[in-house]
């Protein structure tokens, strides 16, 4: 590529990123980050009759295939409380357009991920969740909104990032937060805050056995507390990844497994599913 051309993408590139992060301003300007729902959990002090009880909690996830990592599958799962029984699932395969960007994955996978749950919410689905889970962070996100944010705002349903992962912001460092689990072990505790060197509370490192050495990263997706978002994953924890985002993450590579060899096909002469925004 020549030198014009060089400085042609690059510039590009650079609108692109620009555009995003006016986009990204905007929706956080919507942002809820306290309980706005009239359900509870089952198990709450504050019960009476009629109370409306959490009962149906979906979980999201992308797999990605090995040859062709445009190749997605997306899927979207909904779990039933207290048996964790799977009541509801669906995917889509797609070719996705949008590059991976740090900081900007909901501008890749929100588009289907949203198709999907729209889908459910004009079918009236008796099992449309009532907070959702989401295989990325929420607000623990470099700027504030992740992918569980974006998601949660533009469904305008509550949501949770759950990441394996912890985006090193305001001095949160990963290997001090598995040091500080490992040192309460010994006093039965399962989380740990994390607060920011602003003083910033970011989230919460969370070990689901008090055996695990690895925690899971929980933060405000959308319309949830902090407190209310590590109830509703511990409630939903086997292992140590939450049920509904380990049931979308395995049935997604299941279904990507089983229908990728036509996926390659019918996505080769498909019109794009998605488009850079």
């Amino acid at each position: 590529m020549d030198s014009e051309g060089a400085s042609s993408e690059s510039s590009s590139s650079g609108d692109q990123l620009e555009k995003w992060t006016e986009e990204q301003d905007e929706l956080k300007k919507k942002l809820i980050a306290y309980d706005d729902f009239t359900w509870k959990l089952s198990s709450s002090t504050e019960l009476s009759q009629g109370s409306e009880i959490l009962k149906y909690v979906g979980g999201v996830d992308m797999s990605f295939c090995k040859e062709d990592s445009s190749v997605a599958c997306a899927c979207l799962v909904v779990l039933e409380l207290p048996s964790l029984h799977v009541v509801h699932h669906d995917f889509s395969l797609l070719r996705l357009h949008v590059p991976y960007v740090p900081g900007f994955l909901a501008f890749r996978e929100a588009p289907v991920l949203l198709q999907i749950l729209q889908k459910m919410r004009d079918e009236k689905h008796p099992f449309y969740p009532q907070v959702l889970m989401v295989d990325g962070n929420g607000i623990l996100h470099p700027r504030g909104f992740g992918l569980a944010c974006h998601l949660g705002v533009l469904a305008h349903l509550p949501t949770i990032g759950v990441g394996k992962n912890l985006h090193h912001v305001d001095g949160l460092n990963q290997s001090e937060v598995k040091q500080s689990l490992q040192l309460q072990i010994n006093e039965h505790e399962q989380t740990i805050t994390l607060v920011g060197n602003s003083g910033i509370t970011w989230g919460v490192g969370f070990r689901p056995t008090l055996s695990s050495l690895k925690p899971i990263y929980v933060s405000v997706g959308h319309r949830i507390s902090l407190d209310s978002a590590v109830e509703v994953v511990k409630i939903t924890c086997k292992y140590r990844v939450p049920e509904p985002i380990r049931q979308a993450d395995i049935r997604s590579r299941a279904y990507l497994q089983k229908h990728q060899t036509e996926s390659f096909k019918e996505l080769a002469v498909r019109p794009p599913d998605q488009t850079e925004p």
